[in-house]
């Protein structure tokens, strides 16, 4: 891979973007372009334009978002519509102008209505009105996609995108109040073990289904695409299985070692009540997952203990 030329990843410090310089690093691509929110803001029009006219990337992995669980979405609902739409709508644009060779767009599968048919197959996008608590961030995914579409149409611009299910893994976001379900539940769980607390409250009544799918898992696929998908359609990148909410928390305290009860609080929200990926079209094109959940879960919170004192907060 290393004939492809410079490759710019964005947001290479989150959860997606570092796992994608480990898995582009292992295949010996590159050089890699990496630039930090303090040495390039990517809500910033002008420096976004400079950056791209100096360094001319030949590939370009959008993976810079904010993002944020049902929490932080229902809070901060200005901020994840209006951030996400400058960051992809800069890059997107000046990757097209100073002539990225291949962009590859990230969404998520919070685009998909919230009723959707389950399995959510792609042509399922802009059927039917959206989960409430996050639309605001998957409108502006959205928005991202038909952008990604729409330079494509126009100018022949080479630009994938690709719709991951929930993803997790080392260097998640373990913060309380903005993480996701997963990371959010290992974290207590764990806590109230230290604390040989009787119980661990969730949120919800456990009922809904989601998928999960490792980081690493999605990097590979991601780079795996990048190397043979031109299509202008969406691709969803899962693994095609799910579990209840219950079930998960279940899980997490077998590979936490908590032994006491979970307590389910129905008045909070549960979000939507499934998220399956259809991923037969991935299959497709020669890509499936390798990490179970379970393998995945140890892992991961081998991380989060190595690097709990830094977490804390």
């Amino acid at each position: 891979m290393s004939d492809l030329g410079p490759i710019y990843v964005a947001g290479h410090h989150g959860l997606v973007g570092a796992a994608l310089v480990r898995e582009l690093t292992r295949q010996g691509a590159g050089p890699l372009i990496l630039r930090d929110r303090a040495a390039l803001d990517l809500t910033d029009a002008v420096a976004v334009e400079t950056f791209f006219a100096t360094e001319r990337p030949s590939q370009v992995y959008l993976a810079a978002a904010k993002v944020g669980g049902i929490h932080a979405n229902d809070t901060y609902s200005a901020e994840f519509i209006r951030d996400n739409l400058a960051i992809q709508t800069h890059v997107i644009h000046s990757a097209w102008k100073h002539g990225v060779a291949k962009l590859l767009f990230l969404g998520s599968s919070c685009i998909y209505p919230r009723l959707a048919p389950q399995p959510m197959q792609e042509e399922h996008l802009l059927t039917g009105p959206l989960e409430p608590t996050n639309q605001w961030y998957a409108i502006a995914k959205i928005a991202g996609i038909k952008m990604c579409q729409a330079y494509r149409r126009q100018y022949g611009f080479n630009a994938i995108c690709l719709m991951p299910t929930n993803l997790y893994g080392p260097g998640d976001n373990f913060d309380l109040e903005n993480s996701h379900v997963l990371p959010a539940l290992l974290r207590r769980i764990h806590e109230a073990k230290l604390a040989h607390a009787a119980e661990v409250v969730v949120w919800g009544t456990g009922r809904p289904q989601r998928e999960f799918l490792h980081v690493d898992d999605l990097a590979s696929a991601a780079v795996h695409l990048m190397g043979g998908y031109e299509g202008e359609g969406i691709v969803n990148v899962g693994t095609g299985e799910d579990v209840s909410i219950a079930e998960l928390a279940a899980l997490v305290c077998e590979v936490v070692g908590f032994r006491g009860k979970l307590r389910f609080d129905p008045s909070k929200p549960d979000g939507a009540p499934r998220k399956l990926l259809d991923v037969s079209r991935l299959h497709g094109l020669g890509w499936r997952h390798r990490i179970g959940l379970r393998e995945g879960l140890i892992s991961t919170y081998r991380w989060f203990v190595e690097h709990a004192d830094a977490l804390r907060g």
